[in-house]
């Protein structure tokens, strides 16, 4: 699988928050899909962190800035921390809403990143990205470092920020995210606004991206295989009846599959284009019956009866309550190797 990040989740919780075996569970503490870390992931280089997964570097004190500001002043003290070469480096930046996610971890709260992580000053609260909403130009995304939930932000309340370097080693894609908006949510030049729009960092996405077979959608960016049909059980389910959903999917072999799975968090994301919403898919996806909202198959480990779900008209991550019957299902397979899928 490309581009896309294991979660860090390695348990497995049912509904009412209770522990239990991964063991045919279907959850991601079961499959644990994605790129895997590895126990020597950072490394310290003076006031600066190399992350040897993404190829990125961060800045080691997480709350450089001292205190909340404005998106704009957060842009505006990245390009002083560039003029007195913080750590020794002259191209800070702001991350990206998926550079900065790619820290976090599901497995930990309070903070939500990698246990054993060398990181200091890290605030449990929001941190900005250099990503502007679609759904709003005004506001900007940010993560919450207490549990890792993503949202958006008016640009003119007060946050913390977090500078990031390096173009890293291509395993996160761009976000798609091509124009520039003030605080306001007017358009403005990209050139030396230093957010996302003007940097686009990242791996370029394949054209097309996505490619059809019948009631099957290959997504050539990252090897994931979606249903073509979003709403596959015509109704909101409960994650237990999300997760047995997928298990009768198996079953019948729907689309000619049975190694369909419930996918975790990120692969969710990976779906999001930041130029658009409602839905937050690109404009020439071939996806029918898309819904406001999908279950994953990630747990939320700061309340272990949660569970994530994209909001897929905003391109947000937050969290369901599992035993409500309020979001759907989107099944999801790998391609196996030599490319090709997996049939029945």
């Amino acid at each position: 699988m490309k581009h896309i990040l294991q979660t860090g989740q390695l348990r497995c919780y049912d509904s009412t928050g209770r522990e239990i075996s991964c063991s045919g569970s279907g959850q991601d503490g079961e499959y644990r899909a994605g790129e895997p870390w590895s126990g020597d992931r950072f490394e310290v280089q003076g006031e600066v962190v190399h992350d040897h997964l993404t190829g990125l570097c961060w800045a080691g004190n997480a709350n450089i800035g001292g205190f909340p500001v404005g998106w704009l002043e957060a842009l505006a003290q990245i390009v002083l921390l560039n003029r007195n070469v913080y750590g020794g480096c002259n191209d800070w930046r702001l991350p990206n809403r998926r550079e900065l996610r790619s820290l976090m971890s599901y497995q930990e709260k309070k903070p939500s990143l990698p246990a054993g992580h060398p990181f200091q000053n890290v605030y449990l609260g929001w941190y900005w990205t250099s990503t502007s909403a679609a759904i709003h130009p005004a506001y900007a995304w940010y993560i919450h470092l207490e549990g890792a939930r993503m949202f958006y932000g008016s640009k003119d309340q007060y946050y913390l920020f977090w500078p990031v370097r390096g173009q890293g080693n291509g395993l996160l894609p761009v976000t798609a995210a091509d124009r520039c908006f003030d605080d306001s949510g007017w358009e403005l030049s990209c050139q030396k606004s230093g957010q996302d729009g003007e940097i686009q960092a990242g791996a370029s996405w394949p054209q097309p991206r996505f490619a059809v077979n019948e009631a099957l959608v290959t997504d050539r960016l990252t090897d994931l295989v979606w249903a073509r049909n979003a709403n596959v059980t015509g109704q909101a389910l409960t994650w237990d009846q999300a997760l047995e959903a997928i298990r009768r999917l198996n079953k019948e072999g729907y689309g000619g599959i049975a190694r369909w799975r419930l996918p975790n968090i990120n692969e969710l994301e990976s779906l999001v284009d930041c130029r658009f919403h409602s839905p937050a898919l690109s404009a020439d996806h071939p996806f029918a019956d898309m819904q406001e909202g999908y279950w994953s198959s990630t747990t939320s480990f700061f309340e272990t009866d949660w569970a994530w779900v994209l909001y897929l008209d905003k391109g947000a991550c937050g969290v369901g309550y599992k035993p409500g019957k309020t979001f759907y299902i989107w099944p999801v397979t790998s391609l196996v190797e030599g490319g090709e899928i997996a049939f029945k």
